[in-house]
């Protein structure tokens, strides 16, 4: 029995903004914008070379729901990931190593807490 995570609905409070930092910031691949109807839009992403999306819009989570935190992006390269997303705007911290695991974060403008990660460690100077 197969049991795939293919998708995470986070919460924003302005869809048009979450869209454009997660497009032109992040570099998400979108997916659709759609609205099917009684006030409801879907915007589904998915991070490049990934097989999980995020959705986010109006109708789709409870109001008042907090932002998500450590959501993980597995990458090869953490410092030319990091250095790619800081050239584009988005705030993104200094690379750290955790037990030969290199994670470094950024928000988005929800507060949804992004980490990315690499299994290789920090990268060799």
């Amino acid at each position: 029995m197969d049991m795939r995570l293919e998708l995470i609905p986070l919460p924003v409070s302005d869809v048009d903004r979450s869209k454009a930092f997660s497009v032109d910031g992040v570099g998400f691949h979108l997916d659709h914008d759609v609205e099917p109807g009684n006030g409801m839009r879907v915007v589904q992403l998915t991070p490049p070379g990934s097989a999980c999306s995020i959705a986010f819009g109006t109708g789709m989570t409870r109001p008042g729901t907090g932002p998500v935190h450590g959501i993980h992006l597995v990458v090869d390269d953490i410092a030319a990931v990091r250095d790619h997303l800081r050239a584009q705007g988005v705030d993104v911290g200094a690379v750290r190593d955790l037990g030969g695991v290199a994670f470094a974060s950024f928000s988005d403008p929800d507060g949804n807490t992004w980490e990315l990660q690499s299994l290789r460690g920090l990268p060799t100077p």
